[in-house]
Order: structure tokens, then sequence, then C-alpha cells
């Protein structure tokens, strides 16, 4: 069986006010060209296929194009999970009938969850869809506590291998951080408030392969356990990285090769640093497509600096003084590190301050219940 992988397609994301949907729809119809020509038997996509839990109008449309052509056309099954920037249950809708065409969809954590088998020439493939989970989630589903992302994980895998028989061949869907894998700084949205978020490898070692999404970075955690990573560059953090898809191949003994097959950006990021003379210098023609992020060193503000390199830089998305960052830099230790906290940590540093004394074991616990509520509740609105 011959599998694409994908995740993090965030449609509907806006990056420095710029609308990036004409840009998705390039490097879709891309992987559109990618799973034809490639014959894929099965593309899966492993959650955060909006950027938020009510997407416009215009991203909805896109992924409904983009699901016909795979699947009316191109008759490639779909799976799919959500992630934690989708409402679960706005994408749930439909679940059912979509299935009967063979675009299955897993977006609510249940206790009811089955795995999906699907045939190939040498018998059953099982998919075990292990959509995003909370911990609070996992705890009231079990009847047990699930105090970390890491052991909601193992609550689900669980779940799908008591279904699954033992020598079967296997394939996971999670979207998780795993421990050891590398963050994209600024890019991701951390999967939750305190608490560990991280899970452990281990969880995926009964799988032939588990397709990874969450991190926009494409990177393997090991040869079976691998991050495709996201569509587009969504942050000048990701400038730097390659985007691509996987393309996995399972033969009869549940061995797996992967092809990394990588995706033109229609624009690329790109970030310089120089002074205004230097920068003003530079060959349009290298730049002519590029979203720009732009720092100068001058010491002196230049008059109408944007206007001026926007002759040699038609889309400068980000533009700002080298001094000023370092000025900022020098801000007091207190607000730097707030800008970082956590609600978790502002609330604690805030009891801490006003009662003299940290939160109780229990009062710790509600805290840490009602952040995650709130957070539930935002995907869910």
């Amino acid at each position: 069986m011959r599998i694409l992988h994908t995740s993090d397609w965030h449609l509907g994301r806006s990056f420095h006010g710029l609308h990036l949907l004409d840009d998705q729809a390039k490097v879709l119809a891309d992987i559109l060209y990618v799973a034809k020509n490639s014959k894929v038997d099965a593309l899966v996509l492993a959650g955060d296929i909006y950027d938020r839990a009510v997407p416009p109008t215009e991203a909805v449309g896109l992924l409904n194009s983009t699901i016909e052509e795979l699947i009316l056309k191109l008759q490639i099954p779909i799976i799919l999970i959500a992630g934690n920037h989708d409402n679960p249950d706005r994408l749930n809708f439909g679940q059912a009938l979509f299935a009967q065409k063979q675009l299955y969809i897993y977006s609510t954590v249940t206790t009811k969850a089955v795995p999906l088998k699907l045939e190939d020439q040498y018998g059953p493939v099982y998919f075990a869809p292990l959509t995003y989970c909370e911990p609070l989630t996992a705890t009231e589903l079990s009847g047990e506590k699930k105090p970390t992302h890491d052991a909601a994980l193992a609550w689900q895998v669980e779940q799908m291998l008591a279904q699954i028989p033992e020598n079967s061949r296997k394939i996971a869907l999670a979207h998780a951080f795993v421990a050891g894998a590398t963050p994209t700084p600024d890019s991701e949205r951390p999967l939750a408030v305190g608490g560990t978020t991280t899970v452990d490898i281990k969880n995926f070692a009964p799988f032939n392969y588990t397709a990874l999404g969450h991190l926009h970075a494409a990177q393997n955690c090991s040869p079976s356990v691998r991050y495709s990573g996201s569509l587009l560059k969504y942050s000048f953090a990701e400038a730097t990285q390659k985007k691509a898809v996987q393309i996995v191949d399972l033969d009869g003994a549940g061995n797996i090769s992967v092809e990394t097959v990588a995706l033109a950006q229609p624009h690329d990021l790109l970030c310089l640093k120089g002074s205004f003379q230097e920068l003003l210098a530079k060959d349009p023609a290298d730049f002519a497509t590029a979203y720009m992020q732009l720092t100068l060193t001058d010491t002196a503000p230049i008059l109408d600096a944007k206007h001026k390199l926007e002759t040699v830089y038609p889309q400068i998305l980000e533009l700002s003084y080298e001094r000023l960052a370092l000025a900022q830099k020098e801000l007091s230790v207190a607000e730097a590190q707030a800008k970082k906290l956590t609600a978790h940590e502002l609330f604690t540093n805030f009891f801490r301050a006003v009662n003299e004394r940290e939160l109780a074991e229990k009062e710790d616990t509600l805290l840490r219940k009602a952040l995650n509520q709130l957070e539930d509740e935002g995907r869910h609105a």
C-alpha cells in the first residue's frame, strides 16, 4: 500500500495581515499532482486542517474542492484527524455519510473509537486515528486520571490496539508533540496551558508507521515515526525549512520505505539584515516574489525606508531596526519573562504576590482544570 502523509494545512491562515488562501490553493494543487502521479492508495492528513475553530468560508470551499478532486476524480481515500487548531464538532459534520465515499473523518475523542481497515493485495491494513486529545477529555472519558498528554495518548493507543489483530499491519495518525522533536519558535500554538505536553515515542512502537502532525518542520523522530511538516512556511522562523509530503510504501511483511517529496512555495520567506544602502543595492530580480523580513542596522532612522526599499523588495511584510530589537532586550527581566509565561504561570505568580504563599495542590488542580476547560470551550465554540 502506498500512502501520502501530509498535515498542518492551516487553511484560512493569514500572515502579517496577508491572506494565504491563494498560496495554499497552489500547494494543494501540487499535492494533488503528487498523489495522482505517485499512484497513492490513500492520503492521511494528521490534523490542523483549518487554522482556527471557525474557519472563513473561502477556506471551507478550498478544502471541499480539494477533497472532491481526491475522492471523486482520483478515487483516493482520505483519512483525517482533528488537530488542536480544529473545532472537532464542526469538522465532524457528516462523518458517517462521507465515510460511504471514502472520506474518513476522526475529529471527536470517544470511547467508541474504532480503527479503519483498508485492503491491499496482501490483505488488511489498519489505520489508528489518534485524534488530538486533551488530558481532561481523556480523564472524563476513561474514568481514570490522565494528567498529561502522554497519558491521554497511551489511553487512545490502548483502545485502538485492543481492536486490531496483533500481527496485522498498522498505521497510526497522531497530532502531538513527540519528546525530542524540534519545534519551531513562535510558530506552533502550545498544546495546553501548563503541564507536560510532550508524548513518548514509545507509544508508537506497535505501529509500522506513524504519520504525525503539529510540528511545522518535516522531521524524523525515527525511521517509522515522522512529521510531514506544514503546507506552507507560516512564520519567518520557518524561513529556512523545506516543506514536503511523505510517500510511504508498506509491503506485505509490514516493512516501510519513505520518500520525501518537496513542495514548492509560491512565495518564499526570506530574512535579510544590513544597512539601508546595502539592502537597497541588492538585485531586485532575486526578490520579486519573496515575502521579506528586513532588519536595518542603521543607527539613525531612514525617512520613508519601507517605500524606498519596496523598489527592490516589493513584498515587505516586516521591517525593523536592529537597535530597537537590542533595546527591547534591555527591558526589565520581569517584563521580558512575563511575555513568555503561560496563563497558568501568570496566575500562580499573581496568587503568590497577593497571598504570599504558593497554590495548594488542590487549588493548582482546580486552576489547571479551569484553564483546560476554557481551552476546550474555545475549540468547540
